[in-house]
C-alpha cells in the first residue's frame, strides 16, 4: 500500500505544479503532462497518452481536468482520479480569487497587461510544439489510416473551417466503426 501512496502523493504534487505553472488552456498542459507521466515517471506510454488527449479533448469540460482523470483513474482508480482532480483544480481556483480579488489594480496595470500579451506567443509555441509531437506520434505508429485521418483533420479544421467539436465526433465515430471492422476481420 506504501506503493499506491507514494503514487498519490506525486500524482497530487505533479497536477498541482502544472496546472499551477501551466498558462495557456489545455493544450498547453497536455504537453506537459506527457512530458511528466511518459517521459519523467514513465507512468503511460506514449500511444496511450495519444488516446488520453483524445478522451479529455472528446469529453465535456476543461482539458487539463479530464486529462488528469485518465492519468489519475489509469494510476490508482477512483482515488487517483479524485487526487488528480483536486490537484489540477486547486491552483485555478487559488488564482482566480485572487484576481477577481484585486480585478481593477490588474485591469489597468500596464506590466501585467503586457506580460499577458508576451505569453501568448510562447503558448502558441508550446501549442505547435504538442501539435508536432503529437502529430509524429502518429505518423511513427506507422499506420496509415491514422495519419490520413490526422491529414483530414487538419485540413477540415485549418482549410475548411469545419468546427472541431464535428471533426472530433467524426473521428471518434470512424474510430469506432474501424475498431469493429478490424475485430468481425480477425474473428473471421
Amino acid at each position: 500500500m506504501k506503493n499506491k501512496r507514494e503514487v498519490l502523493v506525486k500524482l497530487f504534487l505533479s497536477t498541482l505544479y502544472l496546472s499551477a505553472f501551466t498558462f495557456g488552456g489545455g493544450y498547453v498542459i497536455v504537453t506537459l503532462m506527457k512530458k511528466k507521466f511518459v517521459d519523467d515517471y514513465h507512468w503511460i506510454e506514449e500511444n496511450e497518452m495519444l488516446d488520453l488527449v483524445a478522451i479529455a479533448q472528446s469529453a465535456p469540460g476543461p482539458i487539463a481536468v479530464n486529462g488528469a482523470i485518465v492519468v489519475g483513474y489509469k494510476l490508482a482508480g477512483l482515488t487517483g482520479t479524485l487526487v488528480a482532480i483536486i490537484g489540477t483544480i486547486i491552483p485555478p481556483f487559488v488564482i482566480i480569487s485572487l484576481i477577481s480579488a484585486f480585478y481593477h489594480a490588474f485591469r489597468d496595470n500596464y506590466l501585467v497587461s503586457q506580460m499577458l500579451e508576451g505569453m501568448q506567443a510562447g503558448v502558441g509555441a508550446v501549442i505547435a510544439s504538442v501539435t508536432y509531437e503529437m502529430g509524429c506520434g502518429i505518423i511513427k505508429k506507422k499506420d496509415n489510416v491514422a495519419t490520413i485521418v490526422m491529414i483530414a483533420a487538419f485540413i477540415a479544421a485549418c482549410v475548411l473551417g469545419i468546427n472541431v467539436i464535428y471533426i472530433v465526433i467524426a473521428s471518434g465515430v470512424f474510430g469506432v466503426i474501424r475498431t469493429i471492422w478490424n475485430r468481425r476481420r480477425k474473428r473471421v
